[in-house]
């Protein structure tokens, strides 16, 4: 009986502290001498975002001056993996995904405007670039909260910009050792709600959205790393019941199904900003994140979306018919109409390849490089076509020739290694980061094989150029480079400018015989032409004892 009511005053003792530990939590202002240490820079990058605040006006447009009428505005908020640079427009080969946001959405009935700034973290966006967005806030505008990347370091010098870790009510006054302003520091969560107080104060809706995933993986699980920030902004949305999208979570899933080195160049330079493939892709996730939400209160903002479907071609499937895919340029895919005119050797593929067992699809485009194939977004059709089983020609070369920044601006840099440089384009000022030619023929094979398909490697077709009787042959640039992308990745490979070379040696022996498989000029086949390098290829197939083989006539 005595260690009953011992137990029983023992368990009141407790709740009571308990009760008074919970309410100390719960009060603003508390454990000034105890709050925990900041996160530290585990990034460890250089930021090589211009986000001094004296730069504001010029980083972003005056808040509020995007909007259409009485339409509502979108107003994004985050630091540099939403804008990267001053301008924000990929001048340093780094894009955020703010840039391409407004991509998503139907420009009818909603604007986007990034009023993000690298370098900034949830306390000094909203000590120092907010009250801007706030006052230009409108009954039934959206705004959506994605920081806390540079939320860590020192509480009072430096940056200054680390934010109180967790969701709490601590709070630190500190006073910023260079320049002697006292300040009272936030929890991480306490920005969060306030972010979400002063939406509402003007009838506005917010909306936590987790940070981009970094370029780091987990040992243990062998998957990217996923941020803390993620619990903490789950759990204030769920206390102020506010719709909560997990971008990064949505990318990081797409990140884990690519290869080591298809990860990598989503992100340029460091661990954290990304590439223009990475932004891309983040501005993606965000949108699919809105529309997959069952929150009703998002239905209005799902309702300004424009379609996400991803965009293939329709090629018509039967069943146990795999489908060969072509890619490349007009000496792939011409006119391929007139008798006398211009033809591609996709074209002719059902003269070598029976379509009782298989389908053939020509997707090549003429004028196209590999770096104009990908960027008019031509090879993402094929990639989101691509179905287990299928083969996938890719055979480019012709048109990477020429000038990167200026001409037609389809030129690559010459070479099979990992290289790449930003360029501003001479036609409108824009940036893009222009990779090697046997980067972006590994990119294609990466996908290809990702995708559970086969890729084959088709070299370039010779051009009806002649020195002492023998054709011209590109073997100490296209067909060195061709051949080092084989050594480094395993793929198959179809040497068909060689092939198709000694043929017209051993046929024609001069450019006047030769003339007859091309037409108009040195690189453009004729019908003739066309036929003769799909019966190479299929000859180049056999060679290397290829499975497609199987499917030839």
């Amino acid at each position: 009986m005595e260690i009953k009511i011992f137990d029983n005053i023992t368990m009141i003792i407790k709740t009571k502290l308990l009760f008074t530990a919970f309410c100390m939590l719960a009060l603003p202002s508390i454990a000034q001498n105890n709050v925990p240490k900041p996160l530290a820079d585990v990034n460890n990058v250089v930021d090589l975002t211009l986000d001094s605040l004296n730069k504001t006006e010029t980083a972003r447009i005056p808040a509020g001056s995007s909007r259409n009428g009485s339409n509502p505005v979108l107003f994004l908020v985050g630091n540099s993996t939403m804008r990267n640079g001053t301008l924000g427009n990929g001048n340093n080969g780094q894009w955020g995904w703010g840039f391409f946001a407004h991509t998503f959405f139907d420009e009818k009935k909603i604007t986007v405007e990034n009023q993000a700034l690298g370098g900034t973290s949830s306390r000094t966006f909203y000590n120092k670039l907010w009250p801007d967005v706030r006052k230009a806030l409108k009954p039934g505008d959206w705004v959506i909260i994605s920081i806390g990347h540079n939320d860590n370091g020192p509480y009072d010098s430096g940056r200054a910009r680390a934010s109180i870790p967790g969701v709490g009510y601590d709070s630190l006054n500190v006073t910023i050792k260079e320049t002697g302003v006292k300040e009272t520091v936030y929890t991480y969560g306490e920005y969060m709600r306030r972010f979400i107080r002063d939406c509402r104060a003007v009838g506005a809706h917010p909306i936590l959205m987790s940070l981009t995933p970094r370029d780091a993986y987990d040992e243990k699980t062998g998957k990217i790393v996923r941020k803390i920030h993620t619990q903490w902004l789950m759990q204030v949305a769920a206390e102020e019941g506010v719709p909560f999208i997990d971008l990064n979570e949505i990318s990081g899933k797409k990140l884990d199904g690519y290869s080591k080195w298809k990860e990598k160049y989503f992100f340029y330079q460091d661990h954290i900003h990304s590439s223009r493939f990475g932004a891309m892709m983040n501005a993606r996730s965000a949108a699919e994140g809105i529309a997959m939400s069952d929150n009703p209160a998002l239905k209005p903002l799902q309702n300004t979306l424009l379609p996400l479907e991803l965009p293939t071609y329709k090629v018509q499937r039967e069943k146990g018919k795999p489908v060969v895919w072509f890619t490349g340029d007009s000496t792939v895919k011409n006119t391929d109409k007139d008798k006398n005119g211009m033809w591609g050797l996709g074209s002719q593929a059902y003269i070598v390849f029976d379509k009782k067992k298989i389908t053939c699809y020509n997707a090549a485009q003429a004028g196209r490089s590999t770096r104009t194939y990908l960027n008019e977004g031509r090879w993402d059709k094929v990639y989101n076509s691509l179905e287990p089983g299928d083969f996938v020609f890719i055979q480019f070369g012709h048109n990477d020739i020429g000038g990167i920044d200026k001409d037609k601006e389809r030129g690559v840099i010459p070479g099979a290694t990992d290289t790449c440089h930003v360029y501003k384009s001479a036609k409108d000022g824009t940036y893009e980061l222009v990779y090697s030619f046997g980067w972006y023929l590994k990119k294609f094979i990466d996908d290809v094989r990702e995708k559970g398909a086969t890729p084959i490697l088709v070299s370039l077709t010779p051009r009806n150029e002649w020195s002492n009787g023998k054709i011209e042959r590109r073997n100490d640039s296209y067909g060195k480079w061709y051949r080092d992308v084989v050594s480094q990745t395993g793929v198959e490979f179809v040497d068909l400018h060689n092939i198709m070379a000694d043929y017209l040696d051993k046929k024609c022996g001069s450019k006047a015989k030769a003339d007859k498989y091309y037409n108009h000029d040195h690189t453009h086949s004729s019908l003739m032409g066309a036929k003769t390098n799909a019966n190479n290829i299929a000859k180049g197939l056999k060679a290397i004892h290829s499975k497609l083989t199987g499917y030839l006539k």
